[in-house]
């Protein structure tokens, strides 16, 4: 096994940092250069109706990733399906797939911000009933096979790379998602993870076998590389708490368990931990302390900071981090 490498990005774009076009020219970028580098792969969130931008398109974005890669993983992470017509989307990622050759992971989730439901119109409180039917569409579109769909006929083409049906991850913060991956989903991408346990509980009740889960990981909301963390921080923290003081207005009112924290202020928010601004030398420790199946994710547009802050982590991380977890064959570059 060897430790994989993720970037992930939700391109938000706050009124007190750089403008979209710039985030989105740098997500596009960094993707070119981490696949040139030995980065495994992109991770894709999805939330609508976000003051700040949020990615509201994975799709789109993943397929603008594929174009300016070769080899990295593009993972929807997560897509929002009871928002979606799973027909439509089916056939999207199909040619998202095809595009890529077959380098399309996807995690889907039922959702859990009222707002968004309404917008689409949709019952926030349908949303379980609504992931299941979805993920069932998905996986018949795939097929091959005329059916129908509440009453529509539906036949999609062109079918993903070489045919597959490209596995379906369901993502989630509580032990309810942990079950209904265990009885739905190809694996579970669980937030945290201690959730991975209820996964791994309700496959063996059910008598199946595990699906597709993540290896050691670690749940910080940023992992940052640089030569002087205080003075990166100084420069970022407001970003930080932007994207902390959003997620738990979403959060909290949905009662998911994520782990973002009221705090007074940002640097409150880097004393409870989840926020690491980290030398070389000490993301080394941290990443090598997961062993060696784990997944490293860093956030290089954390917050719609400034890009070159984000360029300097990425940099850094792979001239003075990825050479050391190589020596020790912790990775494969």
């Amino acid at each position: 096994m060897s430790v994989k490498v993720f970037v992930k990005y939700d391109l938000r774009a706050t009124d007190f940092g750089p403008a979209p076009e710039r985030i989105y020219e740098a997500c596009l970028e960094q993707c070119e250069w981490a696949d040139q580098h030995g980065f495994t792969g992109v991770r894709l969130h999805e939330h609508h109706r976000s003051p700040d931008g949020y990615l509201p398109a994975p799709v789109v974005m993943a397929a603008a990733i594929a174009g300016r890669t070769r080899q990295l993983t593009l993972r929807c992470s997560v897509i929002v399906l009871p928002l979606h017509d799973p027909i439509e989307l089916a056939e999207q990622l199909a040619v998202l797939d095809l595009a890529s050759r077959g380098r399309l992971e996807v995690v889907v989730a039922a959702g859990y911000v009222p707002q968004e439901f309404a917008m689409f119109g949709k019952d926030v409180a349908d949303r379980v009933t609504l992931l299941e039917r979805n993920v069932a569409a998905l996986r018949q579109a795939w097929s091959g096979e005329e059916f129908e769909f509440e009453g529509r006929p539906v036949m999609v083409r062109p079918l993903p790379h070489r045919g597959r049906t490209i596995p379906i991850l369901i993502g989630g913060s509580s032990p309810r998602a942990a079950r209904h991956a265990a009885r739905i989903g190809d694996g579970f991408e669980p937030v945290p993870r201690k959730f991975l346990a209820d996964y791994v509980a309700e496959c063996e009740r059910l008598g199946k076998p595990l699906g597709w889960h993540p290896g050691p990981g670690h749940e910080l909301r940023l992992l940052h590389v640089a030569k002087d963390p205080d003075r990166a921080w100084g420069q970022m923290k407001r970003h930080a708490q932007h994207e902390n003081d959003s997620y738990l207005a979403w959060t909290t009112p949905a009662g998911t368990a994520v782990g973002f924290q009221a705090v007074r202020d940002a640097d409150e928010l880097r004393a409870r931990g989840l926020y690491r601004v980290v030398t070389p030398e000490q993301c080394l420790r941290i990443v090598r302390g997961l062993g060696p199946d784990a997944e490293v994710q860093l956030h290089p547009l954390m917050g719609g900071m400034d890009p070159d802050l984000g360029w300097e982590s990425l940099y850094l991380f792979r001239s003075e981090v990825m050479p050391a977890l190589e020596a020790e064959g912790l990775i494969q570059l």
